[in-house]
């Protein structure tokens, strides 16, 4: 058998195998629609988004993987899919940081799949008045970068707001400098958030030292004003430079090559135990000698793993904190909940700012 006809038996069996994806594809779609007849004919403001649900499943897709395609890529894959199947059931609208082209549009496209109506809103605080609302279903938040520390702003939305955390992604950071054309040495200023700048204050010491840094409110922001005046650029993300119509003058400039921020989901209801979870908590105590000590005394008598606190001016008055923990485990869980019950009883303020999926992509 000659390589042309070897060749053409493959691609027979790849069209072959494709016509059978499809068709799964759309039985899976059917099922998704059939599971939404029967929640809405018992329920009509039925939930349909699952979060511990998608969880599971991503987390049995990576794990039932041969290749040769590897578990994210596959993981990413279903994750499309059920973004798709979830549209047919219900729309979601996801409410984010803008403007468009964003970071955190980006992580919300990651933790949702495509399928979902992505809203840009001005502040983080207009993310939450949006899903407390019901203007949308979802928000998503940056909270915390793993070079320049908490976004303090989404930390402190939690002091008032009834809003669960429904569920976090990572995104890695890769900072581009962008511009209209490609003559670097021509730039006079570059715009960017301010954290951005700081992500990459290093390589623009060393090659642009004498260039003007002008933070402004979002990545997305900077890349359109970049656009919008001679000898400018922005660092922004791909997506930024897609939307805008720059060019990548140097990809990937941040400091820090694992430059990662993590974001946080936002919605109204509280999510079951999915088998991999974390669970937020804001707390107080009293000023006073071994009093953070005695707070956080029930998690280690109970064996639970803290993995981040944080402190935060709790606005009641001065040298007033409030403290923001992450722990493993959900607050169902039979070795987290008579820690969590503990707790509650030492702290001077306790509130469960929600149980959810460790992030799988």
């Amino acid at each position: 058998m000659t390589d042309h006809d070897q060749l053409g038996e493959i691609r027979q069996r790849i069209d072959d195998l494709d016509r059978q994806i499809q068709e799964l594809l759309n039985a899976r779609a059917g099922a998704a629609q059939e599971v939404a007849r029967i929640k809405l004919a018992s329920d009509p403001d039925a939930v349909f988004y699952r979060p511990e649900r998608e969880a599971q499943i991503l987390r049995m897709v990576k794990e039932r993987n041969h290749g040769p395609l590897d578990g994210e890529a596959m993981a990413r894959l279903f994750r499309e899919v059920m973004s798709e199947c979830l549209a047919l059931e219900l729309p979601l609208k996801v409410g984010f940081l803008g403007p468009a082209g964003t970071f955190t549009q980006a992580a919300a496209l990651k933790h949702f799949g495509h399928a979902v109506g992505t809203v840009p809103m001005a502040a983080i605080s207009d993310v939450f008045q949006e899903v407390e609302s019901g203007s949308c279903h979802y928000g998503v938040v940056p909270v915390e970068n793993s070079s320049e520390g908490v976004v303090s702003h989404t930390l402190d939305m939690f002091l008032q707001s009834p809003l669960q955390i429904c569920g976090e992604v990572t995104l890695r950071i890769h900072h581009n400098l962008l511009g209209c054309d490609g003559d670097i040495d021509s730039l006079e200023v570059v715009y960017s958030h301010q954290q951005s700048l700081a992500q990459c204050r290093g390589w623009l010491d060393r090659h642009l030292p004498h260039v003007e840094r002008v933070p402004v409110g979002s990545n997305a922001e900077a890349a359109k004003r970049a656009c919008d005046r001679d000898n400018a650029s922005a660092i922004a993300g791909i997506m930024a430079a897609e939307l805008y119509g720059l060019r990548i003058l140097a990809p990937n400039i941040e400091d820090e090559p694992d430059n990662t921020t993590r974001f946080l989901v936002i919605g109204r209801q509280a999510v079951p135990p999915s088998g991999d979870d974390k669970t937020s908590l804001l707390l107080s105590t009293r000023n006073e000698a071994g009093g953070l000590y005695r707070l956080l005394a029930p998690l280690a008598e109970h064996g639970i793993s803290m993995t981040r606190i944080e402190s935060r001016p709790s606005r009641r008055g001065n040298w007033d904190y409030v403290f923001f923990v992450d722990v493993h485990g959900h607050r169902d869980d039979e070795s987290l909940a008579p820690a969590l019950e503990a707790l509650s009883r030492q702290a001077g303020m306790y509130k469960v700012l929600g149980s959810y999926p460790k992030a799988v992509l």
